[in-house]
């Protein structure tokens, strides 16, 4: 899974197809129980996906101006815009169909 930085959030979601990036802080147990998850996602969708995280502590800037208020906050991007949102920890399942819809 890729870690990125506000300075290459751009560039991320311009350059890739569908882009998950996961909000999370390292104080944050249901982001803990989420990354796991987010690990197997990054692998099983390698080549077709681009599952990236931010830490909220270090990179203020993109939680701000997305309007992140809960972690984890899991933001889905196809061709560069915002398509879909998820608050919270939820299961794999959850995360599998909302990317599957943005592969349509």
């Amino acid at each position: 899974m890729l870690e990125i930085s506000d300075q290459e959030f751009e560039d991320v979601i311009q350059k890739n197809r569908v882009v998950v990036i996961d909000f999370w802080a390292a104080w944050c147990p249901p982001c803990r129980a989420l990354a796991p998850i987010m690990e197997e996602l990054s692998r099983e969708y390698e080549g077709r996906v681009v599952v990236a995280k931010i830490n909220v502590d270090q990179n203020r800037a993109k939680a701000e101006e997305y309007g992140i208020r809960s972690i984890p906050t899991l933001l889905f991007f196809k061709e560069g815009k915002l398509m879909d949102r998820q608050v919270g920890a939820v299961p794999k399942k959850v995360i599998q169909e909302r990317i599957e819809n943005l592969l349509r």
